[in-house]
């Protein structure tokens, strides 16, 4: 039985004539790459022939004993079709470089929890796939992760990490969260003090915003420039897009922090704000002036270089670019004189049209630099250039609005897949936030809202999973809460599933126990089917659990 995850379309065999075969990869095996298919052919020999300790030296494309990579434009460009027939060897066929790239993620996960390994341990070993032909293609084309660095800050190669985790999962959207109220993460030349002052913060909350628990040690760290373009050079040639995230007009505090003039100087004193040490939604946002925009602007230039349209053969979304655009307190406009001035010049309503004012600038100011706005669903309101796009956070009901208007969504509602939230409701569970989302819950999510009409879902470019830290002090919490739930998800964004109510978990959980080993393999810290281990709990940490069934909203 086929264990692979994502499920694939079809799969025909492993079984002929009645007697398992085997196609064998050892020592002689070689492999033979067309053009276009260079990015897997380095891939394979650097993770897969690492881990098993096979050569993979290049070889006759008819070679009994080979691995061939092959573009087919007779596939949809993300689809693949690998072959593992006896006497012929392996041959993955793709749609674009994409196509063969995902299976080569295939063939990983046929060989086995060794072929997730660094370096061989059973050298000598010849490995051994049962006959077989898989023919597959994914459900969406945009299937995506965001991981929040800013509340906890990611070291660069513990995001390359997930970026690999991703690759192995057949999810090709990074949606990089690099600034907030607590912190900036990307280097500005033009703006040294955003890294400077804005990416270090005193103390942080220990648990929810309502623990009385504090870490005491100052927290921080940002990514140099360098190690961006690294970033985004690894993530194409896994043919993921990277979406940076670049928050306005609020979650802005770190920002003010470094530069005060950015806040609203005539309310407050901003020269006495520190980057935020506690969770939620600071008040301090930006003020809505000329010099404000100027500055952002300055910021998204150097985004702009450091986050290219087209990194690579096949990242198709890195034209995005994510302005947030969420949870903006208004208290500080209302109480600014600069701010209702503003409001007037332009014969704005209210605050509420002020901030949509904010955000259609920078929508018209990404669209005139050839790239397009992405932001939470929040930015509906006041109305979006028709090439906006909307992540579907506080429900289905953004997207739906969203789609109706001609707006191209991502469904991410935080009551499905908002993967801070709690896995169990038992009292082991390590900070509970939220709803409790089981293994099953997740594999049970369907992005494409039942009220869309057939041509209102193409909007749909796919689904994401998000990975808020508040609560995630180091990696290993981000392991125990993004796996195994994860697999799940990559499932419900890549394979053809029925309904939620008749999708197989039994089968699933079957395919999981092999993937369990998988992910051992690759060091991750997942939570364990029967509950967390000793070390992965946080007795006495305040969460926020909320009791019920999440509503579908």
């Amino acid at each position: 039985m086929n264990d692979v995850i994502p499920a694939p379309r079809a799969v025909e065999g492993p079984m002929r004539g009645g007697v398992e075969l085997d196609v064998e990869l050892d020592a002689d095996t070689t492999l033979w790459a067309a053009p276009g298919t260079g990015a897997t052919e380095r891939w394979l020999r650097a993770a897969l022939g690492a881990a098993l300790g096979l050569p993979l030296p290049p070889g006759p494309q008819d070679a009994r004993n080979a691995v061939r990579l092959l573009l087919d434009d007779t596939l949809e460009p993300e689809a693949y079709k690998l072959s593992a027939v006896v006497d012929r060897g392996v041959e993955i066929r793709g749609g674009s470089a994409a196509g063969v790239f995902w299976g080569a993620q295939t063939l990983r996960q046929l060989l086995g929890p060794d072929a997730f390994r660094r370096a061989p341990v059973r050298p000598g070993t010849t490995y051994g796939i049962p006959h077989q032909i898989i023919e597959d293609a994914p459900r969406f084309p945009w299937r995506g992760l965001m991981l929040d660095v800013s509340r906890h800050f990611m070291p660069k190669d513990g995001v390359l990490r997930h970026l690999d985790l991703m690759a192995a999962h057949k999810l090709n959207v990074f949606h990089f969260h690099l600034t907030d109220d607590q912190g900036w993460r990307v280097q500005i030349k033009r703006y040294p003090k955003l890294t400077e002052v804005g990416s270090w913060r005193a103390r942080s909350k220990f648990g929810h915003r309502a623990s009385p628990l504090w870490d005491e040690k100052p927290h921080g760290g940002f990514y140099t420039q360098d190690d961006i373009r690294e970033i985004v050079a690894y993530a194409a040639e896994r043919h993921i897009s990277v979406v940076p995230e670049i928050d306005i007009p609020g979650h802005s505090q770190a920002a003010i922090a470094a530069y005060p003039e950015l806040g609203n100087t005539d309310v407050i004193d901003t020269t006495s704000l520190t980057v935020w040490d506690t969770w939620g939604i600071s008040k301090n946002v930006l003020a809505p002036t000329d010099n404000t925009l100027r500055f952002y602007e300055g910021v998204f230039e150097e985004v702009l270089e450091l986050f290219p349209a087209e990194a690579g053969p096949f990242t198709r979304f890195s034209g995005f670019v994510h302005i947030g655009g969420d949870e903006c307190a208004k208290d500080q406009w209302k109480r600014s004189p600069t701010a209702q001035t503003r409001i007037r010049e332009l014969g704005l309503a209210d605050e509420d049209e002020l901030q949509s004012w904010f955000v259609r600038h920078f929508d018209n100011w990404l669209s005139a630099h050839g790239r397009r706005l992405i932001g939470w669903d929040e930015i509906l309101e006041g109305g979006l250039a028709p090439g906006a796009a909307v992540s579907s956070w506080r429900g289905y009901q953004g997207g739906i609005t969203a789609a109706r208007a001609g707006h191209d969504v991502v469904m991410c509602p935080e009551q499905q897949v908002y993967l801070d939230h709690r896995q169990a409701a038992g009292p082991d569970e390590p900070v509970p936030i939220g709803y409790v989302r089981t293994l099953e819950d997740v594999y049970r999510f369907e992005p494409v809202p039942s009220e869309l009409t057939e041509a209102e879902a193409r909007r749909v470019l796919g689904t994401q999973a998000n990975v808020w830290t508040e609560v995630m002090e180091d990696p290993a919490r981000v392991d125990y809460q993004t796996f195994p739930r994860l697999a799940a998800f990559a499932e419900v964004a890549w394979s053809a599933l029925p309904a939620p109510a008749e999708r197989d978990f039994a089968d699933f959980e079957r395919r999981m126990a092999a993937h369990y080993g998988r992910l051992d393999a690759l060091g991750v810290a997942y939570r364990p089917p029967e509950g967390p281990l000793p070390w992965q709990r946080r007795p006495g940490v305040l969460g926020r659990p909320i009791e019920g069934a999440p509503p579908n909203v």
